[in-house]
């Protein structure tokens, strides 16, 4: 079992406040939230901005409620961000697409193979659920599991990546 300890911090001093709170990944392999007496099994959820996918992570009970919110791993100390980071690893989260092999149509569901820097994936996505024009850049799509992909700059895509996209995008 690995503990990590997340010390919130108190926004006007800048200091450990009382309500501490430990992270476990326990035998059962689920991740653990102790605060005091109280321990929760928790799961981690990305929040925006997705042009920084690894910040802002939100600690989450079974009822979906947040118990935590850490802005910044880089803040936590080493056991504490490892944790958390074998937590968002297993959880997929973003992947970035560096290349689309196929997109393929079905009755209400559209197949996708892509590469990604984490490396091949297959996925599916509903025939209305559309790729997401993002402010800044580049294509968010969210598959039928709740996995986001991110395509960076749908441009600097090889000729038949950017074929198979250009369904998608303006």
């Amino acid at each position: 079992m690995e503990t990590a300890t997340v010390r919130r911090r108190d926004a006007e001093e800048g200091r450990a406040s009382a309500g501490e709170l430990t992270l476990e990944r326990r035998a059962d392999g689920k991740l653990w939230a102790l605060r005091g007496d109280a321990e929760r099994v928790v799961w981690v959820r990305r929040c925006f901005p997705w042009s920084e996918p690894g910040r802002f992570v939100s600690l989450r009970d079974e009822d979906d409620n947040e118990l935590a919110l850490v802005g910044d791993p880089a803040e936590l100390d080493r056991a504490s961000r490892r944790v958390l980071e074998e937590a968002m690893a297993a959880a997929g989260f973003v992947f970035e697409v560096t290349r689309v092999m196929a997109i393929e149509e079905e009755v209400e569901i559209r197949h996708w193979r892509v590469e990604t820097r984490q490396g091949t994936r297959s996925f599916q996505t509903r025939l209305d659920a559309w790729p997401r024009l993002l402010p800044q850049g580049g294509l968010l799509v969210r598959d039928v599991a709740g996995d986001l992909y991110h395509v960076s700059d749908p441009g600097a895509l090889d000729q038949h990546s950017r074929a198979l996209l250009s369904a998608f995008v303006d």
